[in-house]
């Protein structure tokens, strides 16, 4: 079983920063892509940024320029530095990988069964404006 813990959410005023981690832990062979969603009040979770193992990006329209997601695949973890926020930001932050293979789905170091999607338990974000 895998398990992905966010933190780092909070409140803050407009233009501020906050910085967003995602732990991965559990018996994992490999993950592919790691990325954030955010689902504001009464609107659909919609994706805001996922990179690959080997660091390939990409981002939400609205977040461009303000945002940067980065990864650290030794400790299965990825970071959303989240810079110059906008009361249009607040949102609840989910954690997503959504090809996880684990150590229960390889065999002799290759993946033998399709790979899992897993999600956090959300870390809440408000910005004031």
């Amino acid at each position: 079983q895998v398990q992905l813990v966010e933190s780092g959410g909070g409140l803050v005023q407009a233009g501020g920063s906050l910085r967003l981690s995602c732990a991965a832990s559990g018996s994992i062979f490999s993950i592919n892509v790691m990325g954030w969603y955010r689902q504001a009040p009464g609107k659909q979770r919609e994706l805001v940024a996922a990179v690959t193992s080997g660091g390939t990006t990409n981002y939400a329209d609205s977040v461009k320029g303000r945002f940067t997601i980065s990864r650290d695949n030794a400790k299965n973890t990825v970071y959303l530095q989240m810079n110059s926020l906008k009361p249009e930001d607040t949102a609840v932050y989910y954690c997503n990988a959504p090809d996880v293979f684990s150590t229960a789905q390889a065999l002799g170091g290759m993946t033998v069964l399709p790979p899992l999607d897993y999600w956090g338990q959300g870390t809440r974000v408000t910005v004031s404006s």
